[in-house]
């Protein structure tokens, strides 16, 4: 393993300066990171300071997460139509407060597509705030522009089919909701007004209604333009001519790029490009009233401002929704104010981002294709020579972030870094509150707005504070010296973030003694009369419970016991068994809080360390490792469906098809992803070694190559391995070290240059760099 950049050296171990002692709890005071009031200077998106490019100013500071510096250029959003604009005002009740409670019913009945995402809508059945979460695929279809015969119009229908009774024919496709009164009919009736006032493409298929009304019965079709006249930077509101054109009697006219042609009458739905300048204002109507331009693929990057000139010079879908994602003060808030429906957006905005990466992987798998190297001879022998009959038909790539592969090379890279210091000394799970004062701080910006109104906020937040932490454990030193550091993002069932971090110390704190241990974690809770905010901090985030019989339904009851084995034993001293697993002090002492109405005791208490959860505010579990943690991780690898048996090919399957049929996206998640902040992180970096049986090597070859060809290139069967063994071969001092420990004085040269696979000494310089770098 090897680690690039900057050489650190290894120094000694420092005490915590978060020790536990009684008298230091109150000098911590938790973090506030106050108001969003920094702008960007390019775009005028609001900032938190810590959220400054941090090669950058601090009193002149940068920010990229909006319009990458200035680089990103579009048209802000139009102030919001003034009936839609009351409708989306926080601060009023009555039927106001129920069209936002029902706001997504209400953007379907005026949605001209739909949506082919399976909703888990069984995350909303308790207690907790509403959580928009899909699963699998996300794609919108469109239909014909009539009804078939004795069905009920739907989406695009209902604005050119029988509109006389239009208000009713909306309303009848959500029966339920219009009885319990979510829906309110003198609402749809203004909705209909305002978009046939204001919205652009329901002109376009008011004109087709138009020339059904002159005309009759007639052959039909509309064509959903995917070109502009206009450049897009500019202007982000077509006129109905700019958007569709009317086809009539010409059924030999086919659709250009990503031109849409909605039939007259068909009987199946059609899929809406997510390239479509439209894709987005079709689906949202509420949204976007006036059926503003989205994503558009010419839309050009400011190359004045971009720092990748000559490299890229057009606006990714990534980028053009992290633009929308902003709250500027002189751009319209009705995307923000979307509330139920903005969360349904964001998730949308990522899957399309999403589908197109998935898409570039599926047009190039010619750049991807693998097969070990025995099955490509076994293929020649067998007299096969067709590279479509070999190998795996489509992968996922370990480029792909959040992908199989991916997820298996970090954890190869987790491992690579327990060879070199061994087994993990702290695991701390570090979970999202939303009610953190920075985000009511942010909320106020919009009157009446509450967290789960706004995913972006949540996340932009806990972001801030996932930093902040890492360098408390890096550069403070709180736990000693940190030699590595390793964290992965989650989020829950319910959408929320959580982050686990590994922790790996020095030598010193290997194998600890218990008061050690106590110097770092606690598991009991602080004295109210002496410590109250401690306290209030340790009963608000750090109790489990109640469970067992004051609580059977509790999440952690399984058959009857508490699944988390809590209560736990009350100890004087914290023990350290055999086995290295700590058991930590829980005195009884007579402290005790009510959650619920039931009294917790020491007992129930989560291991913490109580100075950093009075700083965060937040559920921040701290767990001193075990020796065994590695034995168990590696068991559960085991069986991977990745091996090979030797005897056969990979197996051929659809990769990109498991990963979106076991993938369920929230809009936490999506906003985060959308944002490009990491979800995994570690430190030091790692040089990734190849590692196969004989002949067992994996390649890449084209689908276009004669196998003859591939089984006869030469150094096809050098890799990293095959060299390394080779090097020792050639050179005694090579054999000196071990494979793991090669790259400290031998690099990897893949072929570039002279062509040829081998291993090369480093110079003197070189090594001096990499002297500090390993143990």
């Amino acid at each position: 393993m090897g680690e690039g950049g900057k050489r650190r050296q290894i120094i000694p171990s420092l005490m915590p300066s978060f020790a536990h002692s009684d008298d230091n709890y109150d000098s911590i005071v938790p973090l506030d990171l106050c108001c969003p009031i920094y702008s960007c200077h390019f775009c005028g998106a609001l900032y938190w300071h810590a959220e400054r490019v941090k090669s950058g100013s601090k009193t002149n500071p940068r920010f990229t997460i909006c319009c990458s510096g200035g680089s990103v250029v579009l048209p802000l959003l139009r102030d919001t139509p003034a009936f839609l604009d009351y409708l989306l005002d926080l601060t009023h009740a009555g039927f106001v407060k129920l069209f936002r409670e029902s706001i997504r019913i209400y953007n379907s009945m005026f949605a001209f597509t739909s949506t082919g995402a399976k909703v888990d809508a069984a995350i909303n059945n308790g207690s907790g705030v509403y959580v928009y979460r899909i699963n699998g695929q996300n794609h919108h279809r469109i239909g014909s522009l009539l009804p078939q015969l004795g069905k009920k119009p739907s989406y695009a229908q209902l604005y050119v089919f029988d509109t006389e009774n239009e208000v009713s024919n909306r309303m009848s496709l959500f029966p339920s909701a219009a009885h319990v009164g979510g829906i309110d009919q003198g609402t749809v009736s203004e909705l209909v007004k305002l978009l046939d006032e204001c919205n652009e493409i329901v002109k376009a298929f008011r004109m087709v209604r138009d020339r059904f009304d002159q005309s009759g019965v007639v052959s039909v079709r509309l064509r959903l333009l995917e070109r502009r006249a206009r450049d897009g930077v500019q202007y982000n509101l077509p006129t109905s001519s700019e958007l569709a054109a009317l086809i009539v009697d010409d059924f030999g006219q086919h659709s250009e790029g990503r031109d849409n042609i909605v039939e007259h009458i068909n009987s199946g739905l059609q899929r809406i490009s997510e390239l479509h300048p439209s894709f987005m204002a079709m689906q949202y109507p509420i949204l976007f009233p006036f059926g503003e331009d989205g994503y558009r693929v010419d839309l050009k990057r400011n190359l004045g401002r971009c720092r990748l000139y000559g490299k890229r010079d057009r606006i990714t879908m990534r980028e053009y929704y992290a633009f929308r994602l902003q709250h500027r003060i002189n751009e319209a808030k009705t995307l923000l104010r979307g509330g139920r429906l903005l969360q349904q957006y964001i998730v949308d905005a990522f899957c399309s981002v999403e589908e197109m990466r998935l898409r570039f992987v599926m047009d190039n798998q010619k750049q991807l294709r693998v097969e070990m190297y025995r099955g490509i001879q076994d293929a020649l022998l067998r007299g096969d020579t067709n590279t479509n009959d070999v190998g795996k038909r489509i992968i996922l790539p370990s480029s792909f972030t959040a992908g199989p592969r991916y997820m298996i090379q970090n954890y190869h890279d987790a491992m690579a870094i327990c060879k070199v210091y061994g087994h993990p000394d702290l695991f701390i799970t570090f979970t999202c509150n939303s009610q953190w004062p920075e985000i009511p701080n942010a909320l106020k910006l919009i009157e009446g707005q509450r967290p789960e109104d706004r995913p972006d906020i949540v996340s932009r937040v806990f972001k801030m504070k996932v930093i902040e932490l890492l360098n408390d454990i890096r550069k403070k030193m709180i736990f000693g010296d940190a030699l590595a550091c390793v964290h992965t993002i989650e989020f829950q069932k319910r959408g929320l973030s959580h982050v686990h971090i590994l922790v790996w110390l020095s030598s010193s704190h290997k194998n600890p003694s218990a008061s050690k241990i106590d110097l770092l974690i606690s598991a009991e809770i602080p004295d109210k009369t002496i410590h109250l905010l401690a306290f209030n901090t340790v009963s608000k985030f750090m109790m489990h419970g109640p469970c067992g019989i004051d609580n059977h339904l509790s999440p952690c009851m399984l058959n009857g016991n508490c699944s988390k084995h809590f209560p736990k034993e009350f100890l004087s001293n914290t023990i350290v068994g055999k086995d290295n697993v700590p058991r930590y002090r829980r005195r009884n002492d007579g402290v005790s809080t009510i959650k619920n109405g039931v009294p917790l005791d020491n007992r129930h208490v989560l291991p913490q360390d109580v100075n950093l959860i009075v700083k965060y505010q937040a559920h921040i579990n701290v767990e001193w490792c075990l020796d065994r943690a590695r034995a168990v991780i590696e068991e559960e690898f085991q069986g991977d469906s990745f091996a090979s048996d030797g005897e056969n090919t990979c197996k051929i399957i659809d990769e990109i098809k498991l990963y979106l049929d076991c993938r369920y996206v929230s809009a936490y998640e999506a906003v985060w992803r959308l944002f490009e902040f990491q979800i995994h992180y570690r430190y030091p970096s790692v040089e990734r070694l190849v590692i196969h049986l004989p002949d067992m090597n994996s390649i890449i070859f084209g689908e276009d190559k004669d196998l003859r060809f591939i089984g006869h290139v030469e150094d096809l069967g050098k890799t990293m391995f095959t060299e390394w063994m080779a090097t020792n071969s050639n050179f005694p001092d090579a054999r000196e070290l071990t494979y793991v420990l090669f790259p400290t004085r031998w690099v990897w040269n893949g072929g570039q240059g002279n062509g040829t696979r081998h291993w090369e000494r480093l110079n003197i310089g070189q090594l001096l760099h990499n002297s500090g770098n390993f143990l």
